[in-house]
């Protein structure tokens, strides 16, 4: 069970760092990778949008992915701890 958790949780972090990177470039409307950046961008807001609201922007850099996934990573280490 705690196999599957865990991952559950990797793949959630790898999730994260997809939106990550695709913020990095201009997706234009008709480029193929639309459809992925619209899915992840759906998938990760409900997250995202409340930790915003919370951290302010520091100097225009948005911190929030970085804050989920070292959440993310913290809850981690107990079930792999657990595991072993």
């Amino acid at each position: 069970m705690s196999n599957v958790l865990v991952q559950l949780i990797n793949l959630a972090t790898l999730i994260f760092i997809a939106r990550a990177i695709l913020s990095w470039f201009p997706i234009g409307f008709d480029s193929p990778v639309r459809p992925v950046a619209d899915f992840l961008h759906r998938i990760t807001e409900p997250v995202l949008a409340p930790i915003r609201r919370i951290l302010p922007p520091l100097g225009g850099i948005d911190l929030s992915i970085l804050l989920v996934i070292f959440g993310i990573r913290l809850i981690l280490i107990p079930l792999v701890r657990g595991a072993f």
